[in-house]
């Protein structure tokens, strides 16, 4: 960890040096400027898409907005470039709004063709309206000036242009590590974030908007430094060379923002000085190459070159990744408590689910399902495979509409609310299928759980001024880990877990949401024995505090020993319900569910199943 600061402080060393080498040539400076410009758009491709998961081919349009905007008011009305800069990114905030509600409610391949849709339409709206100049553009732009100080040279422009774009990246850096961060990084698993209060629909807008004001920010330079702007480098070609070179860099990393723009830029430069010496004059092999560089780069580094080049420099500089304590683990020792919900008196009615069905298509996958689940209560819900438990599941958290029936949440009604709605009510859930985010932390992926416990927003992330928020998240997270033995292995990523413990980190991250009612999943599959015994001795601590518990699980001896009541499910239909003595006795469950066999041999074969 100790090896970051270190990186930077010879980035930062590096960067004010350059262009006081004597001798160094003028193109070179020029290069880096081209290069911190690039760097600021691909920095927004990198939240955008190899963070969010979200295909834009379209961000050089956002640069021509910022470009535009200052060129006019600067030679039309004589503004100063600083208005230029702030108009310019109103006048992107409007058009990235309006466009990212509209189109990234989209999924699929239909996304990256509406983001070729609107580039394609501003680049030809710059090149046909008469004020902007057409395809001649506007040429006149004033330098940028800072307390009287012209910065028209090239080598003045690139100090700025680099100390915004190092700004941008600690922003980004910034939003990445905390509690809006990890909503944006769990955009890609869309049942998971919703069960948890991440509301999909603005963290989208929220980073489709973010990178489009870099772009703007990046256009903004660049017309001050040119000192003229026309339509042709805001084309459709130039969106897919941003997204080419975050691809290439590491679509993932703040710093492959900066590798991929420098190595496409520099790779293009000698490119075309080379390449005419081999092929002549008139051939144009640049595209060719690199269609050649892209396949490479995914068969061989298909995270990007910046994972090659960290790993490097950590063998280089000596670094050892577990040498330090996190700063997510640090951060846990030092929060405060967060506030908790009140829990509701034991045995009062927290649950009411009345004649739930759901249908896809001619499938009845629930049939007309009723039950009560009342506080201080662990309710089991059973049935062989395909019975529609975990179905069932989807319903009561709002992650599936209901065809018919109603659920009741402590006396609300909650079927037809959406999934993040529901959460923030009270409801926290596991899922049959281990849903966690590999390349985040224990301790960040349970954080996440406490999502809606804090109200920390985008910008005081990027600031980073939410610290005490963060470390309260923080904290709440370790005490839930520690809850059920995780407590050792906050700092470990949670994909290098064995699936045993990624079953309780789940359970952690669902209880660091505060429930009143839990949705457990099959939440001892994958344990050990000595597992199961510690898990049940937590789900009965659970109980006795007044949460209400309602799980699906297929061990049968677990469950008959854990749980209260039980309900007996078999294609999608309710056939028993009762007391796990009652259950086991029961003639319709021995026939449907285990083919007549008498109780004992029923756990055995649960067991077992």
């Amino acid at each position: 960890m100790k090896r970051i600061p270190r990186l930077l402080l010879v980035v930062i060393v590096f960067l004010v040096a350059l262009p006081l080498i004597p001798g160094l040539p003028v193109f070179w400076i020029t290069q880096m400027n081209y290069i911190g410009l690039y760097s600021l758009v691909v920095l927004g491709l990198v939240l955008l898409t190899g963070v969010g998961g979200l295909t834009s081919f379209g961000q050089s349009a956002f640069v021509g907005l910022g470009a535009y905007s200052t060129a006019w008011l600067a030679t039309a009305l004589g503004m100063s470039p600083w208005l230029g800069l702030l108009c310019g990114l109103a006048l992107t905030f409007v058009v990235s709004y309006a466009l990212g509600a509209i189109t990234l409610r989209l999924s699929g391949h239909y996304l990256p063709l509406c983001t070729l849709a609107w580039c394609l339409s501003l680049y030809y709206l710059y090149g046909n309206l008469d004020f902007l100049g057409r395809y001649d553009g506007i040429a006149g732009i004033p330098p940028i000036e800072l307390f009287g100080w012209s910065l028209g040279p090239g080598e003045r422009m690139y100090y700025l242009i680099w100390l915004v774009l190092l700004l941008a990246m600690w922003a980004t850096h910034n939003l990445l590590h905390s509690r809006s961060g990890r909503a944006i990084r769990a955009l890609r698993s869309r049942t998971m974030a919703e069960s948890f209060g991440v509301d999909l629909a603005r963290y989208k807008v929220v980073i489709f908007v973010y990178a489009a004001l870099l772009g703007s920010v990046s256009g903004w330079l660049y017309a001050h430094m040119q000192r003229a702007v026309s339509p042709s480098p805001f084309g459709l070609g130039y969106g897919i060379e941003y997204l080419f070179m975050a691809v290439v860099g590491g679509v993932g990393s703040v710093w492959g923002a900066v590798l991929g723009a420098g190595a496409i830029l520099t790779l293009k430069d000698q490119l075309q000085n080379v390449m005419p010496h081999i092929v002549g004059q008139n051939v144009n092999v640049e595209l060719l190459v690199f269609g050649v560089l892209m396949v490479l780069v995914l068969q061989y580094a298909r995270n990007g070159l910046w994972p090659v080049v960290a790993a490097a420099w950590g063998r280089l500089s000596g670094g050892v990744r577990c040498a330090a304590i996190p700063e997510v683990v640090m951060a846990s020792m030092v929060g405060h408590p967060l506030p908790v919900r009140d829990r509701p008196p034991v045995g009062s009615l927290v649950l009411k689910v009345n004649q739930v069905r759901k249908e896809f298509g001619g499938l009845v996958a629930v049939n007309d399902i009723s039950f009560e689940l009342r506080a201080g209560e662990i309710m089991g819900l059973i049935g062989p495979n395909g019975a529609g438990k975990s179905t069932t599941f989807d319903l009561i958290s709002g992650v599936t509409p209901l065809t018919a029936g109603t659920v009741q949440f402590m006396g609300q009604r909650i079927d037809g609310k959406v999934a993040h709605d529901i959460a923030r009510l009270g409801v926290g859930r596991t899922f049959q299928h281990v849903q966690l985010l590999g390349d985040m932390t224990v301790l960040e992926n349970v954080a996440l759980g406490a999502h809606l416990r804090s109200r920390a927003g985008v910008i005081a992330a990027a600031l980073n001024i939410e610290r005490d928020s963060e470390a309260s998240l923080m904290r709440e997270a370790a005490v839930q880990l520690r809850r059920v033995g995780l407590g050792d292995v906050l700092g470990e990523q949670a994909g290098n877990l064995p699936l045993g413990s990624q079953r309780l980190l789940e359970i952690a991250r669902a209880l660091a949401s505060d429930p009143l009612l839990l949705l457990l999943d099959e939440p001892a599959a994958g344990l050990r024995y000595l597992e199961k015994q510690e898990l049940a001795r937590v789900l009965g601590q659970l109980r006795s505090e007044g949460l209400s518990l309602l799980l699906v699980e297929h061990d049968m001896d677990f469950v008959m020993n854990l749980t209260d009541h039980l309900v007996v499910m078999d294609f999608g239909t309710k056939i028993a319900e009762g007391t796990p003595e009652e259950i086991q006795r029961h003639p319709a469950v021995l026939e449907a569910y285990l083919g007549g066999l008498d109780e004992d041999d029923m756990l055995q074969e649960a067991t077992l199943a």
